[in-house]
């Protein structure tokens, strides 16, 4: 098996997100140890994003980073663990809703891709970027 950032990288639809997380110096935390749970927005999301916001994300380092964290919850959360729950507290030190009546969503975002499992955690990939 390989870490989060390996497998994210491996999935090849996390491009954005592995840049972002590389800007922001995450990546290495996000090979560490963990146990970490990220929900990881794919390219699709991020591209729904307005025009030039994650260049611009991109030069404002603090900001991403704070955004990034938000996507990242300590532990190993899997999906039918996630579905029982109505929050979690992301690294960000925020509050992610978590909504499952009609699949499982967070923050808004709906969990795609499910369970990708990693030597230091799980992926779970989602639809839209999560905003703090």
């Amino acid at each position: 098996m390989t870490n989060i950032v390996e497998t994210a990288v491996g999935a090849g639809n996390f491009t954005t997100l592995i840049a972002a997380v590389t800007a922001a110096g995450l990546a290495d935390t996000l090979s560490g140890t963990g146990p970490f749970t990220v929900f990881a927005p794919t390219d699709e999301a991020f591209a729904k994003l307005p025009e030039g916001t994650v260049d611009a994300l991109l030069k404002d380092i603090p900001k991403l980073t704070t955004i990034l964290k938000h996507h990242v919850v300590a532990g190993t959360v899997m999906a039918a663990d996630a579905a029982k729950l109505t929050s979690a507290t992301p690294l960000d030190g925020g509050d992610l809703v978590i909504d499952a009546t009609d699949g499982v969503k967070v923050g808004g975002a709906t969990v795609i891709s499910a369970d990708i499992f990693c030597d230091n955690g799980v992926i779970h990939a989602v639809d839209a970027v999560i905003l703090p």
